[in-house]
């Protein structure tokens, strides 16, 4: 596998790739959003893939309409051992509740956001991963940004065209029954008394905050569930010790 190359950023790197000013990424710092870079020689301060996913998941809690403090709250909810891919799973998921914000983007631009050369297979890829779509121009396309991180560090995966694609067929199911069930849920036992009851503009504007608030509340929720059956279904098929041959974890004879 490739070299990641958002390994060992400077400050002024990071910024770049983050699209933010080293003055904010200083000041999140100081606020502890981000967990301090690691100093490197001449006691350079060294940032990694984890400060990148933590910086977009920020920005899109911004979107959300978050003040820094609930920000604040959201990230010390997380838990602390949380990978770049895990922080970039909780942008991407954050980043659905979102309306459609997609860009078009330049190739060379599109290069200079992920930090590599993407080849044509890159860019079959990411259009597998939803991350974006070719636009009539064959240098343009129409990129979201939500998706975009967490699409840029899957392209080493080891793993066919094929899989991505029949992996987001069982997502997109899967999620699609979990977003009408909850929107249900939310309707008859929340929306509906106060529908009934005639609310009033204040009744109405403090239901729309609750919604806006619920969102990257039921994300973690279904982030966390997730990651959890994940490994146990894991657990289930390969064993304690990861070992493909023995479902019960026991050591081979």
């Amino acid at each position: 596998m490739k070299e990641s190359a958002d390994t060992g950023l400077t400050v002024d790197e990071l910024a770049a790739r983050a699209g933010v000013t080293v003055r904010t990424i200083r000041f999140y710092s100081t606020r502890g959003l981000l967990p301090p870079p690691e100093i490197g020689p001449r006691r350079v301060g060294r940032y990694g893939p984890d400060h990148l996913s933590r910086l977009a998941l920020i920005e899109e809690l911004q979107h959300q309409g978050l003040t820094l403090s609930a920000i604040e709250r959201y990230l010390e909810q997380l838990p602390p051992d949380l990978s770049a891919q895990d922080l970039a799973i909780h942008r991407a998921l954050v980043a659905s509740w979102v309306p459609d914000k997609a860009e078009d983007t330049t190739r060379d631009q599109l290069e200079r956001r992920v930090g590599r050369e993407l080849t044509e297979e890159d860019l079959d890829r990411l259009a597998a991963m939803s991350v974006l779509v070719r636009t009539e121009d064959p240098g343009v396309f129409r990129v979201d940004p939500g998706l975009l991180h967490l699409g840029a560090r899957l392209l080493d995966v080891p793993i066919t065209l094929e899989t991505i694609l029949a992996a987001r067929a069982v997502v997109m199911e899967h999620t699609r029954s979990a977003a009408r069930e909850l929107s249900r849920l939310f309707k008859d036992e929340v929306w509906g008394p106060y529908r009934e009851a005639g609310p009033g503009e204040e009744e109405l504007a403090r239901m729309k905050s609750l919604s806006a608030h619920m969102q990257p509340m039921v994300v973690q929720a279904l982030v966390t569930a997730f990651q959890r059956s994940m490994k146990q279904e894991l657990r289930e098929a390969f064993g304690k010790e990861g070992d493909p041959g023995r479902r019960d974890g026991s050591p081979q004879e």
